[in-house]
């Protein structure tokens, strides 16, 4: 499995939905209805402080992650969630992921060497 870039919109849609909730059951989390939910997520452009209770609502953060360090960040999350059934293509090499294993953090944070 390859990483590929999902639009915000995308993965607010995906998190709703692997959490279980229909897009009715914002109402009940955030206070938005159906409709107005609905159209965030068809036509997207929501303002920051809507997507900051969304994000909330949905049980995640947002984050921004340096283009330098995504890599470096995915293959954490991969190792994180990985199904052991599955055979995901190698996001890391296995001398980065040894040393991902070793200190997940490496190179995340600035000055730090990769």
């Amino acid at each position: 499995m390859s990483f590929v870039m999902v639009s915000l919109i995308d993965q607010l849609k995906q998190r709703r939905l692997g959490l279980g909730m229909k897009q009715h059951d914002m109402l009940l989390r955030i206070g938005m209805s159906r409709q107005q939910y609905q159209r965030l997520e068809s036509k997207g452009n929501p303002r920051l402080d809507t997507l900051e209770l969304i994000v909330k609502g949905l049980k995640s953060e947002i984050m921004l992650i340096p283009l330098e360090k995504r890599k470096a960040v995915q293959a954490i999350l991969e190792y994180a969630v990985h199904d052991a059934s599955a055979k995901p293509e190698p996001v890391v090499t296995k001398r980065e992921h040894a040393s991902l294993v070793n200190d997940p953090w490496k190179g995340l944070l600035e000055g730090d060497q990769e």
